[in-house]
């Protein structure tokens, strides 16, 4: 039932729905042109090029992601990430969204694979916005969430 309502959430987006009054959003490349580029990498900050040193193998019946040992030592630790927001609620302010590592220019569709995006829980609801945005907050990385996420952001405030 709950991915089946993160779905629903994505798909019922306010960007989705047009209900929301903001600059315009990134947008998609066409043919011959390149994707946007990555936000520079910062020492203070997570980096989505170690986020993403995950493999899925293959147990019993099902595949489970398997962490490098960069990652798991990440498990349960305060740190920081940026990326772009995605929204999963509707209004303008959002407490439960994806932060991306790329700019998000579809309203339904996911903005890459598990391990370029990170599931956020806010302490306080935050404006969307189509900006990078810097957040801090408490990492779990999800070895077997039924979701399929990888990464789980909660206690979540931005950073200045």
């Amino acid at each position: 039932m709950r991915p089946f309502l993160l779905l629903l959430a994505l798909v019922l987006s306010p960007v989705a729905l047009g209900q929301t009054k903001f600059s315009q959003p990134p947008q998609s490349p066409t043919a011959g042109q390149a994707a946007p580029a990555p936000l520079p990498e910062r020492k203070d900050v997570v980096s989505w090029r170690l986020l993403a040193q995950v493999e899925l193998v293959k147990v019993k019946d099902r595949f489970q992601p398997q962490f490098s040992a960069g990652v798991a030592a990440l498990d349960a630790k305060e740190v920081k990430v940026q990326g772009f927001m995605m929204p999963l609620e509707l209004g303008d302010k959002q407490s439960h969204f994806i932060l991306a590592a790329t700019p998000v220019d579809c309203a339904f569709c996911m903005p890459g694979g598990p391990e370029s995006f990170v599931e956020v829980k806010a302490k306080k609801p935050l404006a969307f916005g189509f900006e990078p945005v810097l957040l801090s907050g408490k990492l779990t990385v999800l070895k077997d969430d039924p979701t399929g996420v990888f990464y789980r952001l909660t206690e979540t405030v931005p950073v200045k």
